[in-house]
Parts: structure tokens; C-alpha cells; sequence
């Protein structure tokens, strides 16, 4: 890893030796892998348990093959927990394929897959490298040739970074061969399912009449709204019976933590900003008087914006420092000013600007031998021939590594908003610099490359520019102040209640959040609460934590486990909102219907007179649809329910919707000039059929108990 880590920081060589991009890297923290002892799980499928060491492998197999089609050296935090949900998402779902196949009997064999890759027309295979340069697409013979080459490579005559770029590139192609044979699998099994499910004629031609027999409506409704809620009283006993009724929608298949919290975030004090809007005013003083070695001077400085010593573009820099550029004349400085969207003091000297192509095709050479002294000599006598007239692709079948010089295309996009060595500057200002047609030999510390420029284009202002840009961030003091008084609260509060009464008294929030499962990572949004998290799922309800340092150190944080919710049916308490409200919503339904029988009403213009009553004119509606009506902002199923069976001209109802209680009458029916197709008719159920058996995974997932305990661990 060290060594390949070596050859991501030299990106343009290493893109320049393997040819396929010159310059793609971000430095970066290697990934962090638990301790090799320890021996407990990260979950379970079938009760089949997934080992912390197995689950990691996993993920560090994803996450190099996510550097490495992505072109980077690292990830950030935030995808690094993408990838670990997606790890576990697809674990259980090829477990749970798996286990149901293994029953059915279903296989992938081996010829399957090779004459999947033979047709190359599965998407997974065109986000691999391997592909025609012409067409863009997949080529079986490129794949051949590399697995070939790799077979009869001897690692031991071969420069390391050769072999460690062929060892990333086959563990690359052993993921996507084995994802191969798991998404076949899966397509078996949901083929097999999808099939089973077969339309019919009858049920084709209700759905034909369904969608194309439409109704016009004119429509009164009376809004629940304009009854009050406080009329409407409900019992313990109403409640209850409608839980019992409803028990099935509230089960829960994982437990859940119901908490109050305080999160406190620690700000920097007007001192602190202070302190910092002085430092800047004493650089962009130092910046006024530098003339030349820019980069020595930008690094003393430690800008959040590295100093690159190369034209770059406006999107280079950020968005505040590119909306003042032009407002700056060559030599002049802008600042000091604050910054509210990034919280940032600044100012920038606008050192050159020029236009000039933006996108360079070129092609290289890159030269390597036993000691630099070796490589300098062959470098400038390869060089000295190709500027005599020697044939750029011909020297190259001799002395490029893979025996020729593709010719590629680069931007100011390679480099720009990246932290380059002097090294890379080289490389790219040389790049850019140089002219149609003309070459040039570029020594650097592992090797030498000789290059040629083949076209430009695309010309675009570009912009040297030394940046100041200074965070403001809270003191240690500051820190220190807000940590002692908040542990001080904790340590006074130590129950949930007290917590809750003396929290606004001393200037805290207390938050609220139900229904947090462990598989959320965080609490509250807040990143680095695993130790609280692991806290919360261990905790009895009632109890209070410690006081968490989380966050990215500029967060503290006090969890009150409120309550548990097993796994199971969900208390009535905790649904007793929602039933409450389907209650009072029946009962003013009922209220509202005996109140329109009474009237008695033969006619639509006596449902103006109903209380609180507003009319709307809804068109088109089928029985394959739901109607919207507008007037109470609410899609209604109920109006397209009766929309083959109402009559012409007469009243109907009153009925109870959504959002109202209807009265409506027909005043034109219409069927659209469509011709009856009953294949294609079927086919569209069908087609429905499949979206509705797409969810099979899901009650796989039940049946399965699945476990997650991965936030023990991360």
C-alpha cells in the first residue's frame, strides 16, 4: 500500500505510464481497519452471522474498487459510509437470492457468465476500462488481452508501480465478475417469480376499459376542516378497537430508541474572530509587498486555498474569490473582507492573466532505466530523435511501456482545486505551455517523459492567483469555557426529567427524536457519535449518558433514553395520534353525511346551500386513476371508484373522501379513440405485475431476521 499510495501521489506519471488519464488524485488518510482480534459479528441473515474481519473485507474490496474506477487515492468520510451501507445492503440481499435459489435449484454457471461478457451489453461492464477506444463501449478482446498479460507477467522483471497498477486492475475485474454472477442470480429468481404471475383476457379488458372511459363531475364538498377538532370527543375504548383492527400496519421489524437530547455546538467567540481577522490583515500587508516566490510566501501563510503556480480557471477557486476577480487589475490585491457563507476572512492578489486552450490532446513516452543517470541518457537520446524528424510512434513501439503513445485529451480540470508537489507543477506547466506539434523532455525524480502537444482547443480566461482565505475557528479557551459549563449541567442534570425543566433556564435546546435505529449512524446529524449510539442501544430507558465529544470536535452532546420500542407490534400509545385522527376524520364524516340526508337534496344547485360547502368541476376522471379536486387540494378515489357506475345528470351520494365528504353528479362521459389491444394490454399488467414483485426482497428480509449490529463497530 505504500508504494501504490507513492504512485498516487506522482498522478500524472503513473496516468502517463498505464494511458489512460494524466492526473487524478486526492491525498488522503488510508482506511482505518479494526484490530485483527477481534472476533464478534457485524450481523446476521438466516442465521448465518457476518464476522466483523468477513464485513471488512468486504468493504475494503469496495472501497478500492471505488478508488480505483474513480481515479483517487482516498474517500471522504461521508462516501466511506456509503460504501459501507451499500457492503451490508448487498451482502444481505445476495443472502437472502442466495438462500431462496439454493431451494429452487437455481445456478449461474460459469458459461453464463462468458457469454455475458462475449455480448458485452450488461451495464456493469461498460463502467469497466475496458473498452474500444473508437466505439467507447466494452470490447471482450481488451478484457482477453489484459487477463492474458496479466497470466504471464513476471512481477520480478517488471517496475513496481507496473505491477501494482495489473494487481488493482484484476481485483478490479475479480469484483465485477463476481458481481456478475450475483446480479444473474437475481434476475433468475425475480424472472421465475415474475412469471408466475400471468394477465388474462378478462383482466386485460377491464384494465382497457378502466383507463379509457372518463367522467366529468361536477362536485361539492364539505372540508372536515370545517369542523372543529375539539368537537369531536374520542374514547380509550374507540382507540383501542381501531388498534386491534389495524394491529398488522404497526409492526415493527427492528427496534427502535425514542430520546431527548442536547446537542451543544462550540462557535467561535467574537475574540476568535477577531484574532483571525487581525492574521489576515497582517498577510495581505506581506502579500502587498511580495513580487516573486509566491509559493514560499502562500505557504507560511496556510490558506484553506493551496497556492498552485499555474493559470487556472474561475472554477478553480471558490465562489466568492472568482465573483472579485475581474473587479482586480493585474498586480492589485482585494481585501481583507469576511466571508458569511464559509465563515471566512480573506483577500487575494491577482498575479497574471491570460487566454489560452483550455483542452490539449497530446502523447507520450515515459523512460525508465536502472539508475536516473541511465534514464537521463536514454531520455535526451530519444529525445534528440525525435527532434531530428524521428517518427513519435514508432520510437514509442520501442520504448513505451506498453508499446505505444495513445494520443489522449486533458483540461485545467486535472489539476485544478488539487494540492500538486513541484513535480506535477512541472509536468502541467510544461503541458500547457508548449505549442502545436512541438515536444518536450521532462526529467523528473522516477523517470523522464518525453511529450508531444498534438491539438488545442476551447480557449478560456485564465487566472494566476495567490488566495488568503482564513477559517474562523472557535480558541482553545472558547472550547474549554463552553465544555466546562456544559459538563457542569450534565453532571447536575442527571435524569431526563431535570434534563427537560432546566435546559431553556440555562440557555440549552432540548430536542426530541423517535424512532432511531442503529442503522442511521449518527444522532441528531451529528458525525462522530458512534460511542453514543453504541451507548443508546445498551442503555435501559430512563438513563441518561455522559457527556459525548463528537462531532468534528466541535460538537457535545447529552442523550436521555426515553423509551425502547421492541421489536413487535408497536404500542398503542405510540400510534394513538394516528388513529385518533382516522377517528375524528369518520366521525365528521358521519356528522356531515346525516347532516346532507336530511336535506334531501334532487338537484346540484341545491348543494350550494349546504354550510361551509365549495363546488368544483373535475374532469376526465377514470376508473384507473384517482381524481384530484382542487378546491380541497386532495387526490380522491372514492370519485373514480364511481366513475363507471354513476349515472348521467342524476346526484350521487354523499360519500366520504379523503380531505371531504362528496356530493357529485355526472354531466358527460366520454371513451377515448383508442383501439382494444389485448396483448398489449396484457403485457401492461404484466409490466405493472413485475414492479409489484420487485419488493419480493422484502418479505425475504423479514422472513430472514436480519440483524444489524454494525454500529458496535462503525
Amino acid at each position: 500500500m505504500a508504494t501504490l499510495q507513492k504512485i498516487r501521489s506522482k498522478g500524472p506519471l503513473l496516468v502517463i505510464v498505464i494511458g489512460l488519464a494524466l492526473f487524478a488524485f486526492i491525498a488522503g488518510d488510508a482506511w482505518k481497519i479494526l484490530e485483527p482480534h477481534q472476533k464478534n459479528d457485524v450481523g446476521e441473515v438466516n442465521g448465518e452471522a457476518l464476522s466483523v474481519q468477513d464485513y471488512q473485507k468486504l468493504v475494503d474490496e469496495y472501497t478500492e474498487v471505488i478508488k480505483f474506477s474513480s481515479g483517487v487515492a482516498s474517500l471522504s468520510d461521508d462516501q466511506l459510509t456509503q460504501i459501507k451501507d451499500e457492503v451490508w445492503r448487498s451482502y444481505v440481499n445476495n443472502k437472502l437470492i442466495e438462500n431462496e435459489a439454493k431451494k429452487l435449484g437455481l445456478t449461474v454457471s460459469k458459461a453464463e457468465i462468458q457469454a455475458m461478457i462475449d455480448e458485452g451489453t450488461n451495464p456493469v461492464l461498460q463502467q469497466t476500462p475496458f473498452k474500444n477506444q473508437q466505439t467507447g463501449q466494452f470490447d471482450k478482446d481488451i478484457l482477453k488481452k489484459f487477463l492474458v498479460d496479466y497470466s504471464k507477467m513476471d512481477k520480478t522483471k517488471m517496475p513496481a508501480q507496473y505491477v501494482e497498477y495489473y494487481e488493482s486492475m484484476f481485483k478490479f475485474w475479480s469484483f465485477v465478475e463476481k458481481n456478475l454472477t450475483q446480479s444473474r442470480l437475481a434476475e433468475k429468481y425475480q424472472s421465475l417469480i415474475s412469471h408466475s404471475l400471468l394477465s388474462n383476457p378478462i383482466e386485460a379488458k377491464a384494465a382497457f376499459e378502466a383507463r379509457v372511459n372518463s367522467t366529468d363531475y361536477l362536485v361539492a364538498a364539505i372540508p372536515y376542516t370545517s369542523i372543529p377538532d375539539a368537537s369531536i370527543t374520542v374514547s380509550d375504548s374507540e382507540l383501542k378497537t381501531l388498534y386491534d383492527k389495524k394491529k398488522e400496519q404497526f409492526k415493527q421489524y427492528v427496534e427502535s430508541r425514542n430520546i431527548k437530547y442536547i446537542d451543544v455546538q462550540v462557535l467561535p467567540s467574537k475574540t476568535d474572530k477577531d484574532e483571525v481577522e487581525k492574521e489576515v490583515k497582517g498577510y495581505t500587508a506581506q502579500l502587498a509587498k511580495t513580487t516573486g516566490d509566491y509559493s514560499n510566501f502562500m505557504h507560511t501563510v496556510e490558506s484553506s486555498v493551496p497556492f498552485v503556480d499555474l493559470f487556472c480557471t474561475k472554477t478553480a477557486y471558490p465562489t466568492d474569490i472568482a465573483a472579485r476577480i475581474d473587479s482586480v487589475a493585474i498586480g492589485q490585491l482585494y481585501g481583507p473582507y469576511y466571508n458569511q457563507a464559509d465563515n471566512t476572512f480573506n483577500s487575494f492578489k491577482l498575479l497574471e492573466k491570460q487566454t489560452a486552450a483550455d483542452s490539449i490532446q497530446f502523447r507520450q513516452i515515459q523512460i525508465s532505466a536502472q539508475t536516473p543517470e541511465q534514464t537521463k541518457a536514454l531520455a535526451d537520446s530519444v529525445y534528440k530523435v525525435i527532434k531530428a524528424g524521428g517518427d513519435f510512434a514508432e520510437v514509442a513501439k520501442k520504448y513505451a511501456p506498453n508499446g505505444n503513445a495513445q494520443s489522449q485529451w486533458i483540461t485545467s480540470q486535472a489539476y485544478e482545486k488539487a494540492t500538486l508537489d513541484a513535480d506535477n507543477v512541472k509536468l502541467f506547466s510544461t503541458l500547457f505551455n508548449l505549442g502545436v506539434n512541438e515536444v518536450a523532455n521532462i526529467t523528473l525524480p522516477q523517470g523522464s517523459i518525453i511529450m508531444q502537444v498534438l491539438d488545442k482547443k476551447a480557449m478560456k480566461e485564465k487566472y494566476k492567483v495567490a488566495v488568503i482565505k482564513k477559517q474562523i475557528n472557535f480558541s482553545k479557551e472558547t472550547y474549554n469555557k463552553i465544555y466546562n459549563e456544559f459538563s457542569q449541567f450534565a453532571a447536575a442534570n442527571t435524569t431526563i426529567e431535570k434534563m427537560s425543566a432546566n435546559a431553556e433556564a440555562k440557555g440549552y435546546k432540548l430536542l426530541e427524536r423517535n424512532d432511531l435505529y442503529s442503522a442511521e449512524h449518527v444522532i441528531g446529524g451529528v458525525k462522530g457519535t458512534r460511542e453514543a449510539m453504541k451507548w443508546l442501544f445498551s442503555a435501559k430507558a430512563g438513563d441518561v449518558s455522559q457527556m459525548y465529544e463528537c462531532g468534528e470536535g466541535d460538537h457535545l452532546m447529552v442523550i436521555g433514553l426515553v423509551s425502547i420500542v421492541k421489536e413487535g407490534y408497536r404500542p398503542l400509545d405510540l400510534v394513538k395520534d394516528q388513529l385518533k385522527a382516522e377517528i375524528i376524520k369518520d366521525k365528521k364524516a358521519e356528522k356531515i353525511i346525516a347532516q346532507i340526508k336530511v336535506r334531501h337534496l334532487t338537484n346540484f344547485e341545491q348543494c350550494r346551500t349546504i354550510p361551509n360547502v365549495v363546488t368544483d368541476s373535475v374532469k376526465h376522471v377514470t376508473f384507473s386513476a384517482s381524481a384530484y379536486v382542487s378546491t380541497v387540494r386532495s387526490s380522491e378515489p372514492v370519485l373514480s371508484a364511481y366513475a363507471s357506475i354513476a349515472p348521467l345528470n342524476k346526484l350521487s351520494g354523499p360519500v366520504k373522501g379523503n380531505a371531504a365528504v362528496f356530493v357529485f353528479q355526472p354531466y358527460n362521459k366520454e371513451k377515448l379513440k383508442e383501439v382494444y389491444d389485448q396483448k398489449a394490454e396484457e403485457q401492461k399488467i404484466q409490466s405493472m405485475t413485475m414492479q409489484t414483485v420487485s419488493r419480493f426482497v422484502n418479505d425475504l428480509y423479514i422472513k430472514a431476521k436480519v440483524k444489524d449490529s454494525r454500529y458496535l463497530f462503525f
